[in-house]
């Protein structure tokens, strides 16, 4: 969607010109999944997917949203002193969330806005939607209000409204892909510390190709939650017999094995191995881009979503089948699911003379074994949330 078509349709809804147009991305991970509430590392990168908005200041204390992905549920109304969650606001709670706490972080927000966003990321599908209109109402803020606040604290912001907000218990990958990402880069994330390294994504004759399974994956309604709380009893378990960690990024395989014993249910012994095992293998999979091993980044992904299947338990069908029948077929490097999992999407390292034979036999098999059609998308690695277009 370009800028011209942004401003024609805030005016189509709004009856007045913008103040100016953003964009913000969606992500994909390539790997290092479960880890981010876990103290460990991650690797993320933003997409061109994402979501568009444009924006236009007010007067009173009036918010007004609309989004062209919900035309059903029209202009949806809040007031700037009364940011609750309200069930009937549905995705505008997101937006009222972010304004919310940069109020209460003292940033000055006096009058309401009308805003228009459009995403093109598949609803659902594990590509942080929500992280990325928590960050664009983050960015469109910064611009109608004249903001100044370090682009960190704007992603703290988007992860406190996904955590107190809305209610999702998750990390901070999603907001700091969204919010920092870079074109052609991924992002070697330390969640424990929030140190950072870009690393250029140079894949030779590859692409990343996202799988969407087309099942929905809602956070609030999956077993997410208790993923984190099975790691917390655990961490919780090694800290009585005497192990001086926070979280189970603080461990290496090593280790965790030598304290097992420790931990008392076999489902938690799998949760926490996937968290510890996920961690190193994200490291080794940075090292293998820098090197420029290709093949070796490809098998750890493949470790990836073996163990994400097995121990941590958060593939199902849809995604084994996608996973499992990439692996099958001729020019791909590797494949895993991204994202929390429980539907969404995964992603495979495809040589770039393979893609079209990959998507036609992935696709055929997985509508015989569902029963219906998986999408498929090449993705282009983009920056991060930001402004487009200023009114003149």
């Amino acid at each position: 969607m370009n800028t011209a078509e942004l401003q024609q349709a805030f005016l189509d809804i709004f009856n007045q010109e913008a103040d100016a147009t953003f964009f913000s991305p969606g992500r994909i991970n390539l790997i290092g999944e479960h880890t981010d509430y876990n103290g460990g590392y991650v690797f993320p990168c933003a997409i061109t997917l994402g979501t568009f908005g444009a924006a236009r200041k007010r007067d009173d204390q009036l918010l007004r949203f609309y989004s062209a992905n919900f035309e059903d549920k029209g202009i949806i109304e809040a007031n700037l002193d009364e940011l609750v969650n309200d069930p009937a606001h549905d995705w505008a709670n997101y937006p009222k969330g972010v304004l919310k706490f940069l109020k209460e972080a003292g940033y000055t927000i006096d009058t309401g806005m009308d805003l228009y966003v459009y995403g093109n990321i598949p609803n659902g599908s594990g590509l942080s939607s929500s992280a990325s209109l928590e960050l664009l109402t983050g960015i469109v803020a910064e611009e109608l209000y004249g903001l100044i606040l370090e682009r960190l604290d704007l992603v703290k912001i988007g992860k406190q409204t996904e955590n107190d907000f809305i209610g999702v218990n998750s990390g901070i990958m999603d907001q700091f892909a969204v919010g920092m990402g870079a074109e052609n880069q991924a992002i070697l994330l330390d969640t424990n510390t929030l140190d950072y390294e870009l690393a250029p994504l140079d894949l030779g004759d590859n692409v990343v190709v996202i799988m969407n399974t087309k099942k929905r994956r809602e956070l609030v309604d999956s077993k997410y939650n208790e993923r984190r709380a099975e790691c917390e009893e655990a961490v919780r378990e090694l800290q009585v017999g005497g192990v001086a960690i926070e979280t189970l990024g603080e461990l290496d395989s090593q280790s965790f094995d030598q304290y097992t014993y420790l931990i008392k249910d076999a489902n938690r012994i799998k949760r926490a191995r996937h968290a510890v095992l996920e961690n190193g293998r994200t490291m080794q999979a940075y090292e293998a881009l820098q090197a420029e091993n290709i093949p070796e980044f490809g098998r750890l992904m493949n470790a990836s979503h073996v163990s994400l299947e097995h121990d941590y338990e958060v593939t199902g069908l849809e995604l084994d089948t996608l996973v499992h029948t990439a692996w099958e077929q001729d020019g791909v490097v590797g494949a895993r699911m991204t994202g929390a999992g429980f539907g969404g999407c995964a992603i495979a390292i495809v040589n770039k003379d393979k893609v079209e034979d990959f998507i036609t036999n992935v696709g055929q098999h997985y509508r015989d074994v569902v029963g219906y059609d998986a999408e498929f998308y090449v993705a282009e690695i983009a920056d991060g949330a930001k402004v487009l277009s200023r009114k003149d």
